[in-house]
């Protein structure tokens, strides 16, 4: 008779451990598909990474896309090999189409506005250029002040402009913004990351806002970045 209580606490932990795994699947599922309402924000987009699968734009569309960011070059390195292919892809659907440079602060601004010119052409009908502030100098392998930062940075963002013929917009982590606090030093639009809840750790309003980190649907083999532009 003693053991019959365990055993039944037993099942109940079982059944609890059940429903626990079975809510996180349902919120991972229902995360990844989540999008903000079109109604609220009509503008929607995606940004695809040089790590993402291959893409269908089609496909996008038909989700109500209406634009896409893709990355062009990282740092003074690396510059992506289908850059120009999505470029034409994604305009053949009728979506505008953005350039995304990824910062590193390891690096001097020449070599890095470098690889950007030579990846990204000039064409007015190319939305404003993108630099993606995500990574900090903490794994540079020398040491970078905060001050060298902040000024590779200022260069960068005004020979990425003088290329493209039009203000940059600053994509900012939260970490950087908070250990750099560039939304408030320059006078650019802001692309924020916030899943699921607007962003409101720079300081002043967003421009663009990845909403969805992980957004996953038939348009692509993986996940990729939901995107809301205010209109």
């Amino acid at each position: 008779m003693a053991r019959r209580p365990r055993k039944a606490a037993r099942l109940w932990w079982a059944i609890l451990l059940l429903a626990m795994v079975g809510a996180v699947l349902w919120w991972y599922r229902a995360g990844g598909e989540w999008r903000p309402d079109e109604t609220a924000w009509p503008n929607q987009g995606v940004h695809v990474t040089q790590g993402d699968q291959a893409v269908r734009f089609a496909t996008l569309r038909g989700l109500g896309v209406r634009f896409v960011y893709l990355d062009a070059s990282l740092g003074a390195e690396r510059a992506s090999a289908r850059f120009a292919n999505d470029v034409s892809s994604a305009r053949a659907e009728g979506l505008a189409v953005g350039a995304v440079h990824w910062f590193d602060p390891c690096v001097v601004a020449d070599g890095q506005s470098a690889r950007f010119v030579t990846t990204v052409p000039r064409d007015a009908d190319l939305l404003p250029p993108a630099i993606l502030l995500d990574r900090t100098g903490d794994d540079c392998p020398e040491r970078v002040t905060q001050a060298a930062i902040r000024s590779e940075l200022t260069t960068l963002v005004n020979q990425i402009e003088a290329h493209a013929g039009k203000p940059v917009i600053l994509s900012i982590g939260r970490e950087f913004e908070e250990r750099y606090a560039i939304a408030a030093r320059m006078e650019r639009d802001l692309w924020l990351h916030s899943d699921r809840r607007e962003p409101d750790y720079a300081g002043r309003p967003w421009t663009i806002w990845t909403a969805n980190e992980a957004y996953r649907s038939e348009a692509s083999d993986g996940p990729l970045r939901w995107l809301v532009a205010r209109s």
